[in-house]
């Protein structure tokens, strides 16, 4: 039995100007004791598609289950083998860090689960703020609390949305420590999505493409990387290039990226980078990453592939 099944699941918002299909016919399974990765653009409808998991939105259409539980008609056995970090920082100002956790284990039927607490705030660097109060708190640290209150019941079931947006890399390095402690060790699924697509190629065995509520693209992440352009050529510049390179290209600041399977693309265009003016620095070829199989997908899944 899947950990959680998506069955063609579909989700339509109607307002005054019309409607809006989030989510059309999406349909995989995760299987128990997977790190599966989540990704899309902004909009593509991965928010929509956890909270139609977590019971927080229903689906117009196909089912969804958790461990056999449909998480419309079978809500209460649904929620419990679920653990949910929202993107969202929300917090009850009244509790410090302990009392907030022992108040969502009640939300759980738990009572005198101390001992789990502790490894929780241990776990997630929490131990010296256990009584401060929740206002008093950065929004990294914040954050931290927000994945202790999903822990806190031992689901069988993590889902991750966006946890590390905007925090600092000590948190990421010790969030993704011990998410990937219960997933090798205590055989948690763990359901991830995130904008770092260099942390979804190390943890995630699997992965899941969304554009435009459907999914594109559902493999291994090691037969996704296999799929993609063998070399991507990498260099430095202060120089504006021209409209037909920078159209293939990806540009972050002075670094531009552009794909090259051998070595007579590198030269073709470095070639067209001479003709224009544009002086390279720091050139390099690098193996292609997530991201470059990602931005292949999402052109491809447009009808826009970038050729040299």
């Amino acid at each position: 039995m899947p950990a959680v099944s998506f069955q063609n699941v579909s989700k339509t918002y109607r307002s005054a100007r019309g409607e809006l299909q989030a989510l059309k016919g999406v349909s995989f399974d995760i299987e128990s004791g997977e790190f599966f990765g989540l990704l899309g653009p902004n909009g593509a409808g991965k928010t929509t598609l956890i909270s139609i998991l977590a019971g927080l939105a229903q689906a117009t259409g196909g089912r969804v289950l958790v461990h056999g539980h449909d998480v419309q008609t079978d809500y209460a056995a649904a929620r419990r083998a679920l653990g949910v970090v929202p993107q969202e920082l929300v917090f009850d100002p009244f509790f410090n860090v302990r009392e907030a956790l022992r108040f969502q284990s009640g939300y759980f039927g738990l009572r005198h689960n101390d001992a789990w607490i502790d490894e929780l705030l241990a776990g997630l660097g929490l131990a010296d703020k256990a009584t401060a109060n929740m206002r008093q708190l950065s929004g990294g640290m914040k954050r931290r609390v927000l994945v202790a209150q999903a822990l806190v019941h031992k689901p069988p079931v993590i889902v991750l949305d966006e946890p590390t947006a905007g925090v600092d890399v000590e948190l990421r390095q010790t969030l993704w420590q011990f998410i990937s402690q219960l997933n090798k060790r205590q055989g948690c699924t763990v359901l991830l999505t995130t904008h770092y697509l260099e942390e979804a190629e190390a943890l995630c065995g699997r992965i899941a493409m969304l554009k435009q509520g459907q999914v594109v693209a559902l493999e291994k992440t090691s037969d996704l990387l296999s799929r993609a352009s063998s070399n991507v050529l990498r260099f430095k510049t202060d120089q504006t290039l021209p409209a037909d390179l920078a159209g293939q290209a990806r540009i972050t600041g002075r670094v531009v990226q552009l794909p090259a399977h051998n070595a007579h693309e590198v030269e073709q265009w470095l070639a067209r980078a001479r003709e224009a003016g544009v002086t390279a620095e720091d050139v390099e070829i690098r193996k292609a990453d997530l991201e470059d199989v990602f931005i292949d997908v999402m052109e491809k899944a447009s009808g826009t592939g970038v050729t040299p």
